[in-house]
């Protein structure tokens, strides 16, 4: 395996059925759960690269990359989709592997079917999970997982405006990871054969800490094509930055869950959402992002603040650096800790979460990270297309106006 860590995530077991990954609330490519620390997904070449050569500052603030691993599409009778994944796949074992699934050889820990549409219907139905064990240990090990859940048909009419143009309240479970791995599973099926190997990289989870995961997906910077976009994506993108606070402010929502506990669900906004917000829009919907159904989550505004303002030091420190198209996640648990806990019980919640104790509790209750790099380019890339000068400043000015209007927040204004 290419650039895997030391600590292989698929040394464990032969071969992993992959399910859809419930926490993902923006971008378009499907996002798969490998296993409870590890998500995997599609590699692109220009996103190795990145990761391949990540500055030693910046570590902090990516997910782990822990390698790659093949992923086999098998399709049955039925036109059930299932995604298999080996660390070692080759093409002569697939049919071997698949006669080997549901055997004691093969040790599965995931498995999720999605039955692909028949028809006419636009409706992908949740197959019920085959190990009743599975069900028992995914439901206990982490509540808020279980809320995003659903075994009933979703459909792509909820992502659209109703007649008013508004867009539908989805509060129960966040369909749009559901919507995108619906999309990538018809497309692998009609473009390629079963026998064809698909790499994907290995990530880490980064809210696999979290019971109930609140994640803003933001895209940032003032520009959003890639280097290597035809003239009529590097048009359409254009447009979107231009009609959308990314122009404005260089920075605007990709997606949205926050827990309410009053309700106890999620509350869940795409990326179509986000595009439609005005700056006072968009200022509003990070007033929302912090409100848990009660209260604004005041406590949470100084840690997220010191968190983007060190993500700013290292960003203007990266010369030649572009991130078209990224995304940045900020993320804190819907579960509010108690801020009276004990020495010790502050101790075994640093050792759960991997947080170091010299951080403070704040740190632990909030992560910054950076995603997508596929359109990511800086001096030395293998698919380096242009070199640049200097930092990313669209990036920048979009987290110095994030970071103002937080601050803001905090001051009540």
């Amino acid at each position: 395996m290419v650039g895997q860590s030391p600590r292989d995530p698929g040394e464990s077991r032969t071969a992993v059925l992959l399910e859809p990954f419930v926490h993902q609330v923006g971008g378009h490519m499907s996002m798969m759960k490998y296993d409870e620390h590890t998500i995997c997904k599609p590699l692109v070449s220009q996103e190795l690269s990145f990761y391949e050569s990540l500055p030693l500052a910046m570590r902090q603030f990516t997910p782990q990359y822990k390698g790659i691993v093949s992923v086999h599409l098998r399709k049955d009778s039925l036109g059930k989709l299932t995604l298999i994944a080996s660390p070692s796949l080759q093409p002569e074992s697939c049919a071997r592997l698949d006669n080997a699934i549901g055997s004691s050889s093969v040790t599965i820990w995931h498995k999720c079917k999605w039955a692909a549409s028949t028809g006419t219907s636009t409706e992908h139905t949740l197959v019920k999970w085959s190990h009743t064990q599975l069900t028992k240990t995914f439901k206990d090990s982490c509540p808020g997982k279980m809320l995003l859940r659903t075994d009933l048909p979703y459909c792509t009419d909820s992502l659209l405006e109703d007649a008013n143009g508004n867009q539908p309240e989805r509060n129960s479970y966040n369909p749009w990871g559901l919507h995108c791995h619906r999309q990538h599973l018809n497309r692998m099926s009609s473009k390629h054969n079963e026998n064809k190997l698909h790499q994907f990289l290995l990530l880490e989870n980064v809210v696999s800490k979290y019971n109930y995961p609140c994640i803003l997906d933001l895209k940032m910077g003032t520009r959003q094509h890639g280097d290597d976009a035809s003239e009529e994506k590097k048009a359409r993108h254009i447009k979107k930055c231009e009609q959308s606070t990314s122009a404005s402010l260089g920075v605007r929502v990709c997606g949205m869950q926050v827990y309410q506990v009053d309700s106890g669900h999620f509350l869940c906004k795409d990326k179509y959402y986000g595009r439609k917000l005005s700056p006072e829009g968009f200022r509003q919907t990070l007033r929302q992002f912090l409100c848990n159904g009660n209260h604004l989550r005041t406590d949470l505004l100084e840690p997220i603040v010191l968190r983007l303002k060190a993500l700013l030091s290292v960003i203007r420190k990266q010369s030649s650096y572009r991130f078209y198209s990224s995304s940045l996640l900020i993320i804190y648990d819907g579960q509010e800790h108690k801020e009276n806990a004990a020495p010790l019980d502050n101790h075994l919640h640093f050792q759960r979460t991997n947080c170091p104790p010299s951080h403070g509790t704040n740190h632990c209750r909030v992560d910054v990270r950076m995603i997508d790099f596929a359109h990511t380019t800086f001096k030395g890339s293998k698919c380096n297309h242009t070199t640049y000068d200097g930092p990313d400043h669209g990036y920048i000015f979009g987290l110095e106006n994030l970071i103002k209007i937080l601050q803001n927040i905090s001051e009540g204004k």
